[in-house]
């Protein structure tokens, strides 16, 4: 048996196939996490909301949650994104407190970047691309987009969205209406712009932050029920909202982009 699987792994080899994407392996969920680090972002916020991820996978609450699914084993990465993106943290199989712990233990240890611009489509491309040749194998693909800002660099939110969901991909929001320049119109309704631009997919919705005391809170909410794939109800405030296609200019982050420039 060790040398017919010896055999199976050399083909794969050969054939430029990792023995992984040959065989992958089983688990509940594939998510990944995308965290918005571009410049709208203040330190202050961005090492809050990293204590809040750190926080959940050390929370035994996460830890039940994964251990509730049919299989007891859930695969996540964690991605930091402006204008580009970053693998912060591998894939990793997480299955046990252990496990969780050392996520979280991973992600502590890495340094609190910032990226130029804000590219929503960009992450959700790049993301995308993680899902291909992770190992993995699971009936559920989550992309879970936090930020504080509309697109404003590399092609329209939708197309990024809508190729996606096309693939059976899931995108949750949490978008983050703190505070943004005077005027601004678009930092104020980030909550509306992630329901009708960013999320899309089977049972998609936004956790809106509306203050940074809620970061804690609302992620691990937000994860909880990604890992236990509870169906949502319509809700009201900081409750969940349901994705609703209606007509909204998706294009508001590009637009505010030129304006600042030809000023």
């Amino acid at each position: 048996m060790r040398l017919q699987w010896a055999v199976i792994s050399s083909f794969c080899a050969l054939g430029g196939i990792t023995f992984a994407q040959q065989y992958p392996l089983a688990v509940d969920l594939e998510l990944v996490i995308a965290v918005d680090v571009s410049y709208s972002m203040d330190v202050e916020e961005q090492q809050v909301q990293r204590q809040g991820y750190v926080a959940a996978f050390r929370s035994p609450e996460i830890v039940n949650a994964l251990r509730g699914g049919a299989l007891g084993k859930v695969a996540v990465t964690y991605i930091e994104w402006g204008g580009s993106a970053v693998q912060v943290v591998p894939w990793s199989l997480i299955d046990s407190p252990e496990s969780a712990a050392r996520f979280a233990d991973a992600l502590q240890r890495q340094p609190v970047r910032r990226i130029s611009f804000t590219s929503i489509s960009n992450a959700l491309a790049f993301a995308r691309a993680l899902f291909r040749s992770n190992g993995f194998r699971a009936s559920r693909r989550i992309i879970d987009v936090s930020g504080d800002g509309p697109n404003n660099a590399g092609a329209p939110v939708p197309v990024a969205r809508n190729a996606a969901v096309a693939e059976g991909i899931v995108i949750d929001g949490l978008p983050i209406v703190l505070k943004g320049p005077p005027g601004s119109v678009s930092f104020a309704e980030i909550d509306v712009y992630y329901e009708k631009c960013v999320i899309g997919g089977e049972g998609a919705f936004i956790l809106p932050v509306t203050d940074i005391t809620q970061f804690p809170q609302a992620i691990r909410k937000k994860l909880l029920i990604e890992i236990s794939g509870l169906k949502l109800t319509e809700g009201r405030g900081q409750q969940m909202r349901l994705v609703q296609y209606k007509p909204y200019n998706c294009l508001v982050g590009e637009e505010l982009q030129e304006q600042s420039i030809g000023k």
